[in-house]
């Protein structure tokens, strides 16, 4: 059978990472390992090299174990050194920049999918009279998606509290120096453009790209 009447691969593990044929991968690279038992403890470090500083995120695993896992395959597949941060939102209750797709477009992926791990324990926004919103509070690295169970490569790092539902991944923080990144890359605000000459969400107006994802090894002091 044709790739395009098989059905799609899925892992084998308890993290079911599954093929998006309608979906092709914007960057080769293979599903993710998916061992029998997914690690679950501990926090790994990585930095994505930027061309306005460094930002370090700290993953936590037993917050989303599969999570954790398939970014750092990606990392280390090399998926996403050379890509750019293509989205900049600058609502009061909405502060963030996404990141992870190597076509720029907000399209793109790795080619599969997985099941959210979702918070549980977030405090409510006090911006939201419905109550179904939470604080994703500054510093929070999570996963973007396109609806439930639809995870893939695009991540998020929230640099002013934003009111969400919890409906998004979060799977480690920033550190403080990636915090300073962060902030000087919002305060150079979202790109104008013809239709929008003070837009609240688009390409940020200073280019971002990460050159370069590194896991940091352990340092023994």
């Amino acid at each position: 059978m044709d790739a395009a009447t098989r059905p799609p691969r899925t892992t084998h593990g308890p993290c079911a990472y599954t093929e998006t044929p309608d979906e092709p991968a914007a960057r080769p690279v293979p599903l993710p390992p998916d061992p029998r038992r997914t690690p679950s403890r501990g926090t790994v470090r990585v930095t994505l090299a930027t061309n306005h500083g460094p930002i370090g995120l700290t993953l936590d695993r037993a917050a989303a174990p599969c999570t954790v896992q398939s970014f750092l395959h990606l990392v280390g597949k090399r998926f996403y050194d050379r890509t750019s941060c293509h989205r900049l939102t600058a609502y009061p209750t909405l502060s963030v920049l996404q990141c992870g797709d190597p076509s720029g477009t907000g399209e793109g992926g790795p080619g599969y999918r997985y099941r959210d791990e979702l918070p549980t324990d977030l405090p409510p926004a006090p911006t939201d009279p419905t109550g179904e919103r939470r604080v994703y509070a500054r510093g929070v690295l999570a996963m973007a998606n396109a609806g439930p169970d639809t995870n893939g490569s695009q991540f998020f790092l929230v640099y002013a509290n934003s009111a969400l539902r919890p409906n998004y991944t979060i799977f480690g923080e920033v550190d403080a120096a990636g915090l300073a990144t962060l902030d000087r890359i919002a305060a150079g605000g979202v790109a104008p453009t013809a239709e929008d000459p003070a837009p609240v969400d688009g390409a940020p107006a200073l280019p971002v790209t990460i050159r370069k994802a590194v896991r940091a090894h352990h340092h023994h002091h």
